[in-house]
């Protein structure tokens, strides 16, 4: 099939949509744009997320999907060059605050990779790690933490009884889980989510998938997602970025059966991308 090219972004992207009309989200994403040096990453994006929904972005590589996501937690503070313009609303007050503890904004929402990185430590250690930092120190709420961590990420039954062996023995799956147990020992508000299942099989893939499914009782999920049917399968909502536009946002069956522009359509049926 021949590549057809898509035309420009409108100027307004999505228009009243869901992004200004969600009640009570839990971020709130105001006109953002984002350069890296000269060149521009992110433009003009405003959004609502809900508390306790999984929200998707899908876009072409490059669109800045990954980008926006690691605007929540700051991750793009540790890239020189870095340049913002615009808000993020989140527990009543600006991420991007100079006033703000960056620390204890990852402890609320955190991260997720692409590629599963624990720790060259034990099991067990893997998730202690974080909450010792974290001021967590007696051993019985260790323990406690370390087991609701790995029950969450639906791990325990498959490691309780080797917690001492190192987490690099463990399968890709479940080094992956293990890498959510981690994130959800300290108690998050928010968790982020970027291509997680990229490297794994289908089997892991649909583990992963069903285990979000789970999670969203208790917390928010962002995911960034290179496969349209993962997206279509575990949101609740998605956006469609290109260029470092939010092109439509809306709720994900919408989004995927009737979509309200031309170029979301081209991308969701392979014209692009």
């Amino acid at each position: 099939m021949p590549v057809v090219e898509p035309s420009p972004p409108a100027a307004s992207s999505v228009g009243e949509g869901p992004e200004t009309s969600i009640e009570d989200p839990i971020l709130r994403v105001d006109r953002l744009s984002l350069w890296y040096g000269d060149s521009q990453a992110l433009d003009s994006i405003s959004l609502r997320i809900p508390p306790r929904r999984i929200t998707a972005f899908i876009g072409p590589s490059g669109c800045g999907k990954s980008t926006l996501l690691r605007c929540f937690n700051r991750l793009n503070d540790l890239v020189d060059g870095v340049r913002t313009e615009g808000s993020i609303g989140f527990e009543g007050g600006d991420i991007f605050d100079p006033r703000l503890e960056v620390n204890s904004l990852r402890k609320q929402i955190g991260m997720v990779f692409q590629k599963s990185n624990p720790f060259p430590k034990s099991i067990y250690e893997n998730i202690a790690y974080g909450l010792r930092i974290h001021g967590v120190r007696k051993k019985s709420e260790v323990d406690e933490a370390v087991e609701r961590s790995l029950q969450g990420a639906a791990l325990w039954d498959e490691v309780k009884d080797r917690l001492g062996e190192s987490a690099l023995g463990m399968s890709g799956g479940q080094q992956q889980r293990l890498c959510i147990a981690r994130a959800i020992a300290v108690e998050p508000e928010v968790i982020l989510l970027d291509e997680p299942c990229s490297a794994l099989d289908p089997i892991a893939t649909a583990r992963i998938e069903e285990l979000m499914q789970q999670l969203k009782d208790r917390y928010t999920l962002v995911i960034v997602t290179h496969n349209m049917q993962q997206a279509s399968r575990v949101s609740d909502l998605t956006a469609f970025m290109y260029l470092g536009r939010m092109i439509e946002y809306g709720k994900t069956e919408k989004l995927f059966l009737n979509p309200m522009r031309k170029q979301t359509e081209d991308y969701i049926t392979g014209r692009f991308g």
